[in-house]
């Protein structure tokens, strides 16, 4: 697949000349406080009902960056935060994360999670949405330990906002007349939601502005809506070690994305056939992912999509154009370069 790669030079946190981007000085900016959120999920994981913790680490223990939980400590301390709080809620904000995770393999009836099974297809459906609505239930509680009504407004609202995804998707499920921007409403809500707030309540909790605060919100509402649209080129064309499950997983299991609304309306009647057959009828073994794939690249459907990616990249690097230069701000500048070159 041809990448496309977006040059942030202008924001003074590109990465040194031959470097590639990486998410890397923003994890080791925040990396003794991501240690205390570490410990406090584990802590938090506990309970004498022994399935809870047990499925419950199975996810957490499987990787994955923990990008959100990382711009809630990042966007505080960049703000001039200097209490605790921000560890609180950067644990509440991966229980929300992993809450949703497992619902998610639930309802899209996935079998694999970050390249290991889903919980589900070990301990079953009804566990994965029970332990689920568990650490939903402690990610609030952690809320409210935080003391900021404000902050808990934020979160509560973005819970509200991932359900209600979570129910737009099932009217797009398999069903390509769906247009892009109901898609796109999907993406807003169902992912785009948790960056967005993850990132405005560190300023919250430092008392910040509400001119800080508001772009706090942009950038990580427009860093998700990219980094979705990302990953839906990359089922297409990237590597099971950077999407942490299967290439063509999104195909087999009939979901509908932006690159495949693009191919639908963009091809000839023959090749929206050919969709509604995979797509709409589950007709998507390999060889119908090769011919995917090769409509993905005559339609320009994976390149289009990137460019989309790269427009909402361009608006979080806006949203924090005012703030001074610092490490922080330079960080989370570079994280917007590197999603972009996942796919390159």
């Amino acid at each position: 697949m041809s990448g496309v790669v977006v040059s942030l030079e202008e924001a003074g946190g590109r990465p040194k000349k031959g470097q590639p981007a990486s998410i890397k000085p923003l994890m080791d900016l925040v990396a003794p406080d991501m240690e205390r959120v570490n410990q406090l999920i584990l802590s938090k994981c506990g309970s004498d009902v022994a399935l809870i913790p047990e499925v419950a680490r199975h996810l957490i223990d499987s990787g994955g960056k923990r990008l959100r939980p990382m711009l809630t400590l990042a966007s505080a301390v960049m703000c001039g935060y200097t209490g605790t709080h921000h560890v609180t809620l950067a644990a509440s904000v991966e229980f929300m994360h992993t809450a949703t995770l497992l619902h998610d393999d639930v309802v899209d009836e996935s079998d694999r999670r970050r390249g290991k099974l889903a919980a589900r297809m070990l301990w079953g459906n009804q566990a994965s949405v029970l332990v689920g609505d568990f650490l939903l239930g402690q990610a609030f509680r952690m809320m409210v330990e935080a003391g900021s009504m404000h902050a808990l407004d934020v979160l509560s609202h973005a819970a509200t906002v991932i359900a209600e995804g979570e129910v737009m998707q099932l009217g797009t499920a398999q069903n390509l007349e769906t247009t892009q921007d109901e898609y796109m409403e999907v993406v807003r809500a169902k992912t785009a939601a948790l960056f967005a707030a993850a990132a405005e309540v560190g300023p919250i909790l430092a008392g910040s502005p509400k001119s800080a605060i508001s772009a706090f919100r942009s950038y990580g509402n427009n860093l998700g809506l990219a980094f979705q649209l990302i990953d839906d080129a990359l089922d297409y064309g990237g590597s099971s070690q950077v999407l942490g499950k299967n290439t063509g997983d999104d195909f087999r299991e009939g979901k509908v994305t932006l690159p495949v609304l693009l191919c639908y309306r963009r091809g000839s009647e023959n090749e929206r056939t050919f969709w509604r057959e995979a797509i709409e009828r589950g007709q998507s073994d390999d060889s119908r992912l090769e011919e995917a794939m090769r409509l993905m690249r005559e339609y320009n459907a994976l390149e289009d999509t990137l460019a989309r990616a790269r427009q909402f990249c361009e608006l979080a690097q806006d949203a924090l154009a005012t703030f001074e230069d610092s490490a922080h701000k330079h960080a989370l500048t570079e994280v917007l370069e590197y999603s972009l070159m996942r796919a390159s």
